[in-house]
């Protein structure tokens, strides 16, 4: 039966190559994805398999930030991808600078700064990027005609003259509109409510989501997605993923009396658009809190899921749902991949969504309807105070990007010192792990993926010559604990005499009869997880079948951490791709910037970083050259630290 399954999915999936629909966007890098669509795709083959060993370093910048961290705050992470228009480079750093520099030589030609509050303890402390937008009604040069806008952690989103840095007045107040305001549930807390990406743009309208602080509350700061004239910085619509309508045909999909005051579910990733169908796309996220839902029964419908909205008027076109009653805060983090794809002969405009819990759902991005075949298979219940799982979860035909169960046997190949294997063994029969989407428990439970991913916030490349999806993942596991919360100081209070464990971290989830603890699954210091950790992994949209698979990262340079080679490690970082056939990824705290062959997954060139770069690179051609940029933060902490962004060409 599943030779059988394979030919039909072989049949279905074969025509001939299709031609590249990205060329139009040239030599440039104009929006975060590159296109609306986010196809991370550049045309330039200036750099190719054969040359791609000579790149060396062209240019540094530093943002100037590099030293500018609290004691006891979590570090700023610099994570941009630069856009590239007309030979100059455009981005945004955590403590609220823009700034613009020559393509060609890396030479500041202006900077303006936002002034963040240093004293918030922002739980995510990065900008991802900025978007770019030309105002056709405007005459040739006049100020304002392009505009950056750049969303500013601290919730402001802001609107810069291109050419001089200057805020456009006419936007918001003095160029700037307040994102806080309006919200259903307001923060109680200023590092409650975030912005980390950059806006979607579509016609004339951004189009502007938010990042709310985990596992603080049952009634999070809300998650509205809201549209603003990007002339005038007016609000045109709102939609809510937590239904508010008795009429909407969501609304019964939550139950309980506090489940239409729950809030997050938002949408913190990219935002992907398709301007010729008039349609957004959101990748929303867990509800609050993120690991008990007995507030919010049912299947929390728009949550944890990818929503298509008319741009021009917020509706709703169709939703799909990736995870049901999310209980393991597993966000749709991925950004949509819009692409063309070849099925029975014709092309069908497809949408790819890449998840935590380590499935590519292929749908059709006109009515979302599934590509790919997904089917609804059972999973275990739970046993939490007030917690009612959902039975089924959503699983794509698409061969898994990763692991989603773990053995006895994967633990014991974990690790050659066999006392950490008698340790990790120990610690693997204490807890439930009953395969994919165990709840969590008082008990303790493994959860593999973990809460980073399986596929995470760097999202995945499309290659339309080998019709394959290119992913980086993790696959590491973690235990998540459920402790009541009059046992929560106790608890607390043996950990701290026990010493340090990996990743333990607590979350109060006021509002749920529980506390969370979360670590990772290890034991005497050392990951129970099976290697490899981290890898790239290479799937057919052809047939669904994994093409390659190879491990991205290693432990070098990182302290407190060690593995063998070809162990790979944790990655948080995208890829990208070239027409000549290169795929360059950061993501790893070794702090090396790779260059694969798309075919196969051969390493053809590394080069050293002054920290790992938690980012995507990007590529443009500048004063007769392409370069590779990216931007080598680390998170001061696994990744190292630094503020640099870094420019590779050929001599």
């Amino acid at each position: 039966m599943r030779k059988a399954i394979g030919l039909m999915l072989g049949l279905l999936f074969w025509s001939p190559a299709i031609a590249d629909p990205t060329d139009r966007l040239g030599a440039d890098w104009p929006a975060y994805g590159r296109s609306a669509g986010g196809d991370r795709r550049s045309p330039l083959v200036d750099i190719d398999r054969q040359n791609v060993t000579r790149l060396q370093v062209a240019w540094r910048y530093r943002t100037g930030e590099g030293d500018r961290d609290h004691p006891g705050r979590r570090p700023a992470r610099f994570s941009a991808t630069p856009l590239a228009i007309a030979g100059r480079l455009y981005f945004a750093t955590p403590y609220g600078k823009v700034i613009a520099l020559d393509g060609a030589t890396g030479r500041e030609l202006w900077s303006r700064d936002f002034k963040v509050d240093q004293d918030i303890g922002f739980g995510d402390f990065l900008s991802r990027g900025v978007a770019w937008w030309t105002d056709r009604r405007a005459a040739p040069g006049a100020t304002c005609a392009s505009r950056i806008f750049a969303g500013v952690i601290d919730g402001r989103l802001v609107a810069l003259d291109a050419r001089s840095g200057a805020p456009c007045g006419d936007f918001g107040v003095n160029g700037v509109v307040n994102l806080r305001e309006g919200l259903r549930n307001p923060p109680h807390e200023d590092s409650e409510y975030e912005l980390t990406s950059p806006p979607a743009v579509i016609g004339d309208i951004l189009v502007v989501g938010s990042a709310v602080a985990d596992n603080n509350r049952l009634d999070a700061a809300s998650g509205e997605v809201r549209a603003y004239d990007a002339r005038s910085g007016r609000r045109l619509w709102t939609w809510d993923p937590v239904p508010q309508d008795p009429a909407d045909p969501g609304y019964a999909n939550w139950r309980g009396s506090e489940a239409h005051r729950t809030g997050a579910a938002n949408t913190w990733s990219v935002i992907a658009a398709d301007p010729a169908r008039d349609l957004v796309f959101l990748p929303t996220s867990s509800p609050s809190p993120d690991y008990w839902g007995g507030a919010r029964l049912g299947d929390n419908r728009y949550a944890n899921s990818v929503v298509a909205l008319r741009a021009s008027t917020g509706k709703r076109v169709w939703s799909f749902q990736t995870v049901h009653h999310d209980l393991w805060d597993y966000d749709n983090a991925p950004p949509p991949l819009l692409v063309d794809l070849p099925v029975k002969g014709r092309t069908v405009p497809a949408l790819l969504q890449a998840t935590k819990t380590s499935q590519l759902f292929v749908l059709d991005r006109r009515n979302g309807r599934p590509i790919f075949p997904v089917e609804e298979r059972a999973v275990p219940k739970s046993d939490a105070k007030g917690e009612v799982a959902s039975p089924t979860q959503p699983f794509s035909a698409v061969a898994p990007l990763s692991p989603a169960t773990i053995t006895e046997a994967d633990v014991r190949r974990a690790s050659n010192d066999p006392a950490v294997v008698t340790a990790c063994l120990d610690v693997f029969r204490r807890l439930r792990h009953e395969g994919p989407f165990t709840p969590p428990s008082e008990r303790g439970t493994l959860a593999l993926p973990s809460n980073i991913g399986g596929a995470h916030w760097g999202g995945l490349v499309y290659d339309p010559q080998t019709r394959s999806a290119i992913v980086p993942v993790n696959r590491i596991a973690s235990v998540i604990t459920l402790v009541p919360r009059e046992a929560a100081e106790a608890a607390r209070a043996a950990d701290t005499v026990a010493g340090e464990r990996l990743g333990l971290e607590y979350g109060r989830m006021s509002g749920s009869p529980y506390v969370l603890k979360r670590e990772f699954f290890a034991a005497h210091g050392r990951l129970c997880t099976p290697t490899p950790i981290g890898a790239l992994h290479a799937v057919s949209l052809r047939t669904g079948k994994t093409l390659w698979d190879v491990p991205l990262g290693s432990t070098d340079n990182v302290r407190g951490f060690s593995a063998e080679p070809g162990s790979g490690f944790v990655n948080l970082g995208g890829p990208i791709l070239t027409a000549s056939g290169l795929v360059f990824i950061g993501a790893t705290p070794d702090r090396q910037l790779r260059a694969f062959d798309v075919r196969n997954g051969h390493e053809l060139w590394s080069a050293q970083l002054p920290a790992g770069a938690r980012s995507t690179p990007m590529t443009y051609r500048a004063g007769g050259k392409q370069f590779v940029v990216i931007a080598a933060g680390g998170d001061g902490e696994v990744f190292g630290r630094s503020d640099e962004l870094v420019a590779f060409a050929r001599p």
